[in-house]
């Protein structure tokens, strides 16, 4: 774009992607409405912020599914869909799922962690896939997981995805309470390093005026009794208890920046940390290399 005293040659020119129409009419919903009311603009935006979309299913997702043995845990919101592959593995692993993904999602890992010889579980998070309910905050993702996860029996291992991640060590969730209170390993794919920074990606998104955003931090305090930063992994992360934590993460990654990577991987020292490139926020959770590193750790 040229400002009518400037003269950009075509050579010279940022292509700039115009924004989609929906996009633009939330903004202009979320001015007018912070123009009259910080709080009705934050109510809407708190709707907004925890209500996922249920993607259509794609076709290879029914066929993972169909080599498990589906099964229901009671969850925060209702019925949680889960799903157990080789019951008969000496080792159980847990995978959980990120925003707006689904157990299914998780496929082609199941599938080399089976071959492996693990007990492979994954289920569907509240207002995800087949599960109950229609929001979900990260408070009740904790308390999901914790459900499933005292179902299980001894967990060798967690492997958790963007929100999963952020879910499993923010919460924090409790592994092995009858034994060891200790999760031997933990992989971590594309997790965000700051539960505030995701706040203030979607309030740029959405063009959200700081006076919205102080509304959410201050319910936040009052629903849960803690800051949203008290969910971070930079914070939460150096005292999980678990014997060993590897996180990957693209250098690409279109939803969470590499750098949060980095700030976490400085601030949780035992954390080991490996970079990929050209995968992105989803791809990294089916890459062939990713996946024999990922099997490799557990083992």
């Amino acid at each position: 774009m040229t400002s009518p005293t400037t003269t950009v040659r075509p050579a010279e020119a940022s292509v700039i992607p115009a924004q989609p129409l929906s996009l633009v009419l939330l903004r202009l919903q979320f001015r007018l409405q912070a123009a009259l009311s910080t709080e009705w603009a934050f109510r809407s935006a708190w709707r907004l912020f925890t209500t996922p979309r249920r993607l259509p299913e794609k076709a290879w997702e029914a066929a993972v599914l169909a080599e498990a043995h589906d099964f229901a845990v009671p969850g925060p919101t209702g019925a949680l869909a889960a799903y157990e592959w080789n019951p008969t593995g000496a080792r159980t692993v847990l995978l959980v799922h990120g925003w707006e993904h689904r157990a299914s999602f998780w496929g082609v890992l199941v599938r080399a962690l089976v071959a492996a010889g693990y007990r492979v579980v994954a289920f569907d998070a509240p207002g995800h896939g087949a599960s109950a309910g229609l929001r979900l905050t990260l408070p009740a993702y904790v308390r999901a997981v914790q459900a499933v996860a005292d179902t299980l029996g001894p967990l060798h291992a967690v492997v958790a995805h963007s929100l999963g991640g952020a879910t499993v060590v923010g919460g924090p969730v409790r592994f092995n309470t009858d034994t060891t209170a200790t999760l031997p390993r933990l992989v971590l794919l594309a997790v965000p390093a700051s539960t505030p920074a995701v706040a203030r990606r979607f309030a740029d998104l959405l063009g959200l005026p700081p006076a919205v955003m102080a509304c959410m931090g201050r319910y936040i305090r009052e629903q849960h009794g803690r800051d949203a930063e008290s969910f971070s992994l930079t914070q939460a992360g150096p005292v999980f208890p678990v014997g060993r934590a590897l996180m990957l993460h693209d250098e690409h990654d279109e939803s969470i920046p590499f750098a949060e990577a980095r700030e976490l991987a400085t601030a949780w020292p035992d954390l080991e940390f490996g970079a990929t490139s050209g995968l992105g926020h989803n791809r990294i959770m089916r890459e062939p290399a990713v996946l024999d590193r990922i099997v490799a750790f557990l083992n």
